[in-house]
């Protein structure tokens, strides 16, 4: 059961598949932030969704594919924000499980942090 990992860096691979077996792998994306930290809110989501979409894509799968999501927002009167462009990106039927949570990021510039897992087919 091989784990592979691309873009792997000092403290994190920004993207890790796990073969269990049985045609599936297991898709674990690192917390994405968006380019610019200038950027306001729905641009700052639209840009790490975009990300994500790229990451996904690299290993063959897609946001259809996504099981789970984790937010992270450094202050939650944004949340009505987040789910606005959220809800525009995902796709009826293949919501993943999502848990949103406050937390302070790695820069205060960062209005919002998303990790996921997928999977992607063998």
């Amino acid at each position: 059961m091989p784990i592979e990992r691309r873009h792997t860096g000092k403290r994190l691979s920004d993207t890790v598949v796990f073969t269990p077996g049985g045609g599936e792998r297991l898709v674990y994306l690192a917390g994405q932030v968006a380019d610019d930290r200038s950027a306001d809110m729905t641009a700052q989501t639209q840009q790490v969704l975009a990300t994500i979409d790229g990451l996904l894509a690299e290993v063959g799968s897609d946001k259809t594919r996504i099981v789970s999501a984790t937010i992270y927002l450094p202050d939650m009167a944004d949340f009505p924000t987040l789910n606005a462009v959220w809800e525009r990106w995902v796709v009826a039927g293949a919501t993943p499980a999502r848990a949103t949570v406050q937390a302070a990021l790695a820069h205060p510039d960062y209005k919002v942090e998303i990790q996921v897992v997928a999977t992607a087919p063998a």
